[in-house]
């Protein structure tokens, strides 16, 4: 169409890789951008998209206790860049707080876009544009939540805690459980009823059901406070030629050597760790369930609040979380008598229903209080890209 564009807007998305803010800033969720294609190009001209990709932050939502903020992005362009452009603006009300206009070279290809940015406290938006000789341009932004204050507020009003339950009793070729699915049930209930969980319970799943399952949550959009919980239930086994610990699927061989159908703790730390949650905390009630990690980590002490509990919680969700808690180290752990809980999923219990005593916050800490005098011992430790400073927090419902 002579002297006309017409514009066409997709919303393009990949999946990004793990990976915070240096300091006490936390990224979470999905890298999107939106393009926008020049349709005014002759029919038969090719058409090349810009791309942009982030450095730090490399995902969507961010936070930062700190007000200076640094951005960083690649820009490409395989026919040249036309234009790149950035803007700074407050989310709530689009208050500009700057904006600049970069030099492009003849010929130029690809820059490395750095600013160094002292912003205020609140949502802020950082917006990235570019666009190509042949026309095509692309739009990305990163959402930063800067600011103590920000951040309290945001874990008191916009934050999100997930369980994802696996349970199995019943299987193909390995005898039967009896209270696995009862104990997952059990589990699931409290943290819904009394600390506001979204939860999901899979039973008797198959080796592709839980990959599966766990995909799902892989591909969900998290914001920088929510949480996401893993339990697992039933059968446990480990491999002392291949020196490895597996969880035992529905459908996994009573007799297989190269222990293809059974559930690797590799292969779980690697896609667990992979998940784009903040904070993880993954429970383990199966036989060799300490053999996930073979680093156990010691236990702390019992923490003081310094300050308020919106403060508290704002610093122990600053730092990325990976966190594992299992019923027994390099050996068989007990099933329960049939139709009450495990030993462990019944101080689980204990642990859940205390609430945390009278500030309604139950951390990891006081939880494994209720679990140090079972036998065999619970095994706790970190995996992937934990920080030393992290923790999960079941934070107890208002009635």
């Amino acid at each position: 169409m002579k002297n006309s564009i017409v514009s066409k807007y997709i919303l393009a998305f990949s999946i990004v890789l793990l990976h915070a803010m240096g300091g006490v800033a936390q990224a979470v969720s999905s890298k999107t951008a939106a393009i926008k294609i020049d349709e005014s190009a002759k029919t038969g001209d090719k058409m090349v998209m810009p791309s942009i990709s982030w450095i730090n932050p490399n995902l969507e939502y961010t936070n930062s206790t700190e007000n200076k903020v640094v951005f960083k992005a690649k820009i490409k362009a395989s026919d040249g860049l036309q234009s790149v452009s950035m803007e700074a603006f407050k989310k709530k009300d689009h208050t500009k707080l700057g904006s600049k206009q970069f030099t492009i070279a003849a010929g130029q290809k690809e820059m490395t876009l750095e600013e160094e940015l002292f912003l205020p406290d609140g949502d802020i938006i950082f917006e990235v544009r570019a666009s190509s000789i042949s026309g095509g341009s692309i739009l990305s932004q990163r959402s930063v939540l800067v600011g103590m204050n920000a951040i309290k507020d945001a874990v008191a009003i916009d934050r999100k805690d997930y369980a994802l339950v696996f349970a199995t009793n019943k299987y193909d070729n390995w005898s039967d459980l009896v209270n696995p699915v009862n104990d997952g049930k059990t589990i699931a209930e409290q943290l819904k009823k009394l600390y506001g969980f979204e939860v999901e319970v899979v039973e008797n799943p198959t080796q592709n059901e839980v990959f599966e399952k766990i995909l799902e949550y892989n591909r969900k959009n998290y914001k920088p406070q929510d949480q996401l919980m893993i339990f697992f239930a039933g059968h446990g086994h480990f491999d002392e030629d291949f020196g490895e610990g597996y969880v035992v699927a529905k459908n996994s061989l009573a007799s297989d050597k190269s222990k293809t159908s059974y559930i690797s703790h590799a292969r779980l730390r690697s896609v667990i760790n992979n998940i784009p949650c903040e904070h993880i905390f993954l429970a383990m009630d199966v036989c060799f369930g300490g053999t996930f990690d073979p680093r156990v980590a010691s236990s702390r002490g019992l923490e003081s609040f310094e300050q308020d509990d919106k403060e508290m919680l704002a610093r122990k969700l600053s730092y990325k979380t990976r966190r594992y808690l299992t019923s027994g180290g390099k050996e068989y752990v007990s099933d329960g008598i049939p139709g009450e809980h495990s030993p462990f999923a019944k101080k689980l219990l204990e642990a859940l229903k205390s609430l945390g005593g009278s500030d309604r916050i139950l951390t990891l800490t006081e939880l494994n209080t209720y679990l140090d005098r079972l036998k065999p011992a619970p095994r706790t430790g970190t995996f992937g890209d934990n920080e030393s400073l992290s923790d999960f927090v079941f934070v107890g419902q208002e009635f």
